[in-house]
C-alpha cells in the first residue's frame, strides 16, 4: 500500500479514492481519463502523480483497497458460524452496504474489475482479484442449501438474488441517493420473498 498517500487526511484521500472508483467503474481501465479522475477529486494532475506514478499505479493500488476494504467489512457484518442460505446472504449484503456508505462506487469498480481484459491491468490486479474471489466463493460454499424444496435450483435462486440486488445497487448509486438503511430494507424485502417460495419454514 501508498504510505505517503496515507499521509493525507482522510477527507482527500477519500475524495481521491472515490473519484478513481467512479472513473474506472465507468470505464474500465484502458478508456478510464485520469484527467477526469483529477477533476472529480478537484486535485492536479501533478499531485495524483506524485502519490500514484501513472495511471497502472493508481489503478493497482484502488483495486487492492478496494478489495482489502471489502473484506474487512466481511468481516465486521458477516457471523463467521452463519450457515442460513439467506441469512448468509442478507449479511454478506449489509457488508457491501457499509462499504457503500464510504465508497458508493467501490462494488461498480469491483464489477468492472471482474470484466477487465486489458493485458497490463491485469497483470497488476489477477492475484488479489482471484485472492478476493476465492473468499466470496468460501462464503458461498458455507450455505446450508438443504432447505430448498426438491426441484428448486440453489445456483439459480443465487443468481436471481444477486442480479436483483445487483439492480437495487446500481439504480440508487447512479441517481446519486444511495443510502445503506434504504437499500438493506429494500433488499430484505426481495430477499424474504424469494426465500418464501423456494424453501419451507424459513425465517430471517
Amino acid at each position: 500500500m501508498n504510505e505517503k498517500f496515507f499521509e493525507l487526511k482522510k477527507e482527500k484521500q477519500d475524495r481521491m479514492i472515490n473519484a478513481a472508483l467512479l472513473v474506472f467503474s465507468k470505464y474500465g481501465y484502458y478508456h478510464a481519463s485520469t484527467d477526469e479522475i483529477v477533476r472529480e477529486a478537484n486535485i492536479s494532475k501533478g499531485l495524483l502523480f506524485h502519490y500514484f506514478v501513472s495511471k497502472i499505479g493508481m489503478y493497482a493500488f484502488l483495486y487492492d483497497y478496494a478489495t482489502r476494504f471489502v473484506t474487512l467489512e466481511l468481516a465486521q457484518n458477516v457471523d463467521k458460524n452463519e450457515t442460513d442460505y439467506f441469512e448468509l446472504y442478507h449479511q454478506v449484503l449489509a457488508a457491501k452496504a457499509a462499504s457503500m456508505a464510504q465508497y458508493p462506487y467501490i462494488f461498480l469498480f469491483l464489477k468492472k474489475a471482474d470484466e477487465e481484459t486489458q493485458p497490463e491491468a491485469l497483470a497488476e490486479i489477477s492475484e488479489r482479484r482471484e485472492k478476493y474471489q476465492r473468499i466470496m466463493e468460501a462464503l458461498r460454499e458455507r450455505a446450508d442449501i438443504t432447505k430448498f424444496m426438491p426441484g428448486v435450483d440453489y445456483r439459480k435462486i443465487g443468481e436471481i438474488l444477486d442480479y436483483t440486488t445487483d439492480g437495487l445497487l446500481e439504480r440508487s448509486v447512479k441517481e446519486g441517493n444511495f443510502r445503506a438503511d434504504m437499500f438493506l430494507e429494500e433488499a430484505r424485502e426481495y430477499i424474504i420473498m424469494i426465500r418464501d417460495i423456494s424453501t419451507v419454514g424459513l425465517k430471517i
